[in-house]
């Protein structure tokens, strides 16, 4: 035996003990996890079990001895039996009565196998005999095959779809056995390579038909379908593409060589240019390869699209985009163009009497859209329907239907799809999609997804009009506060103006009076000039730089400005040095003081006091008026327009306390009804600022 013969019957060996080691474990698994309604269930044990002896005897004795012979006989009766049940499953063997003749003929034709066996062991035989029964034998079984095939065929015709659920793998497995089987003898018979030759191509099939059977016995084979990813078809298709282009130029350029004779070469060398220069050409072509992916989605997949990777990508668009800073209408264009592969849109949004105007457009700046693009009329029926339109269609092509459509659009033949954008029933929008370069009708798929997304979009859309909405009417809201605060402010020198020339009537001639009025005044006129410089520094976080201020100072000038209209008085003490700004410090005493002094009698005196602990400068604001309650103090002190003076704004504690907390202080406050209020205000001493090294930011922490 060469060495070649001895490494092919090695491996033969090797792959029929596999197969039958292979067709035992189905055995089990179908013992084990088989479906027990199923009336084929233990004849599919069976007749893996006698494909595994076979296979077993087959490369331990040869094929061609005694027992390997019995052996097939007895595994093919089996699987007759297998066939037999798969009929019954459906309670189709009672009334199908023409199978059992086909069983019993296919039974007997088998059976003839050992009246050949018989006459090869008891009579003396030539070589010549000895071959005309192994093709009588072939011929036996091509028969068997072929009944076996047509009874398969004839069961899946008339089988329920629930029964070709249930038995479509079982039945796969038995027809790729048995068609193995019948060209393993077609082939015998004709001449060609013997059945023992073909060894290892049927134990390689015995070994896959067991998983196949194994699988099929189960009850999850009933809803397993075969769903290969769309990107590994294109890839997977590309790659056949590829190897037939190579093995193309390579078969030609090989038959060019044996036909050129002298011009082998010549026809070789241009056959090879050609090829090359056309691959050139066709495989970078767009349009081919769309052409390409919308063939084998019609023919290979169920759907048209992938709705998975449709919805990842359109989300990802409209949250991200492909372009940093692409606004939001330009995103919802682009993502509902990508799913028809449209290669441009254009928007269209209502304004604020309802018409549709042009919004935004992507991939289709030339397009000319009039001042009125949709009528009114258009646009309603477009709610009412919900439908995507198929612009071809509404031009009158077959198919067609009545719809106003305009008259720009009529004549635009690049526009393709018209596509609603629904909001809870509203027409928020529309969509014109231009048509895409491999030109097809829409169908039921488009107009599903693209319904779906348009109403996706929409909402999108919408927040985006509700956030634009919160944010003016935030504008509006610091606005009226702004104008809050200049009214209080305006209140406040009013009062003081009014409370001045109330007392000039009883004071005028004294000296001491006029001097006080005309500090007054002069105050007045300084606080209406800052009140007009920070009118626009309202709520836009700028102000004046921190500087170091002499608490102790303010505090004896604000008293000095405001005593002419309520008896103040400033406890003495040393300088006591803050960081903050001036004027906005200025402002927040005058507004405390001036609610000491409305709360208080007309001769009680209001106290300054200013003291430092070391770390912190105090001014204390005390009056003996009519005080608050604690709850008051809580909930509504400090609450903007909540006030329980009348005619006021309750904005004073409010815009001080603010004020106060903008320069790293702190307002406190103590009060008790019928006894008076104290409020603090408290800042870090100049001194531990500068040790801290970052101003009243820091040091609003430290406090």
């Amino acid at each position: 035996m060469s060495a070649y013969a001895s490494i092919l019957a090695t491996i033969e060996f090797a792959v029929m003990v596999g197969a039958g080691i292979g067709c035992t474990l189905a055995a089990a698994w179908i013992v084990r996890h088989g479906e027990r309604r199923r009336t084929d269930r233990w004849l599919a044990v069976v007749a893996l079990g006698l494909t595994a002896v076979w296979s077993l005897l087959h490369a331990a004795l040869g094929p061609d001895t005694r027992a390997s012979g019995l052996t097939e006989i007895a595994r093919n009766l089996a699987w007759f039996a297998l066939l037999y049940a798969m009929f019954a499953n459906d309670g189709r063997h009672a009334s199908l009565r023409p199978v059992r003749p086909v069983i019993l003929a296919l039974v007997f034709v088998e059976l003839l196998q050992l009246a050949l066996m018989a006459i090869e062991t008891r009579m003396a035989v030539g070589p010549d005999q000895i071959a005309m029964a192994l093709q009588v034998s072939a011929l036996f079984r091509i028969l068997v095959a072929v009944g076996v095939l047509v009874c398969l065929h004839n069961l899946l015709v008339g089988a329920s779809l629930t029964l070709q659920q249930a038995m479509r793998w079982t039945v796969a497995g038995t027809g790729i056995f048995w068609t193995v089987e019948l060209n393993a003898h077609l082939l015998a018979y004709v001449g060609g390579p013997s059945v023992a030759d073909l060894a290892l191509v049927r134990g390689v099939v015995a070994g896959l038909v067991a998983i196949l059977l194994a699988f099929g016995a189960t009850q999850a084979s009933r809803s397993m379908t075969l769903q290969p990813s769309r990107r590994v078809t294109f890839q997977s298709l590309s790659v056949f593409v590829l190897g037939a282009y190579l093995f193309a130029m390579v078969a030609g350029a090989r038959a060019l060589s044996w036909v050129g004779g002298e011009w082998s070469v010549v026809l070789q060398t241009g056959f090879v240019f050609l090829a090359c220069s056309a691959a050139l050409l066709v495989l970078p072509s767009r349009s081919l390869r769309n052409r390409l992916r919308v063939t084998v989605t019609k023919h290979l997949f169920r759907h048209r699209y992938d709705y998975r990777t449709e919805w990842l990508r359109f989300n990802e668009t409209i949250a991200i985009g492909d372009e940093p800073g692409r606004p939001l209408e330009v995103r919802a264009v682009k993502a509902l163009a990508d799913i028809t592969e449209s290669p441009g849109g254009i928007l269209l949004l209502p304004d604020e009497e309802g018409r549709f105007r042009y919004a935004a457009e992507w991939g289709w700046p030339q397009a000319e859209v009039p001042s009125d693009p949709i009528p009114e009329g258009t646009a309603l029926s477009m709610a009412q329907q919900s439908f995507v339109f198929d612009l071809d269609a509404l031009r009158g092509l077959p198919g067609g239907e009545e719809f106003e459509l305009p008259e720009w659009l009529i004549d635009l033949p690049k526009a393709w799809a018209l596509v609603p954008l629904l909001n809870s029933e509203k027409l928020a929008g529309i969509v014109i999609l231009a048509r895409p370069p491999v030109a097809r009708r829409l169908d039921w798929e488009d107009f599903d997804l693209l319904r779906v997304a348009g109403r996706q979009i929409a909402i999108h859309l919408a927040e985006q009009s509700s956030q634009e909405a919160l944010m003016e009417a935030g504008r509006f809201d610091d606005f009226s506060r702004r104008i809050a605060f200049v009214m209080h402010d305006i209140k406040n020198l009013a009062s003081q103006l009014s409370l001045l020339s109330r007392n000039a009537e009883k004071h005028a001639d004294n000296p001491e009076f006029r001097a006080d009025m005309l500090v007054t005044l002069r105050s007045s006129s300084e606080k209406l000039n800052g009140l007009l410089s920070r009118l626009g520094r309202y709520g836009s976080g700028k102000g004046e730089p921190c500087q170091s201020i002499d608490l102790a100072r303010l505090a004896q000038d604000v008293a000095e400005r405001m005593r002419g209209l309520h008896p103040l008085s400033v406890v003495p003490s040393g300088p006591v040095l803050i960081e903050g700004q001036k004027a906005a410090l200025d402002q927040a005493i005058t507004h405390l003081v001036q609610n000491a002094i409305e709360a208080s009698q007309p001769n009680v005196p209001v106290q300054l006091c200013v003291s430092d602990d070391g770390i912190r400068g105090v001014l204390e604001i005390i009056d003996a008026g009519t005080g608050m309650s604690a709850q008051f103090v809580r909930t509504n002190l400090f609450r903007p327009f909540t006030t329980s003076k009348e005619n006021g704004f309750g904005i004073g504690a409010y815009e001080a306390r603010e004020l106060v907390r903008a320069m790293g202080g702190r307002v406190d406050v103590e009060s008790k009804e019928g006894l008076g209020s104290r409020f603090s205000i408290s800042f870090p001493l100049s001194s531990v600022a500068d040790v801290f090294g970052s101003g009243t930011a820091q040091m609003s922490k430290v406090a």
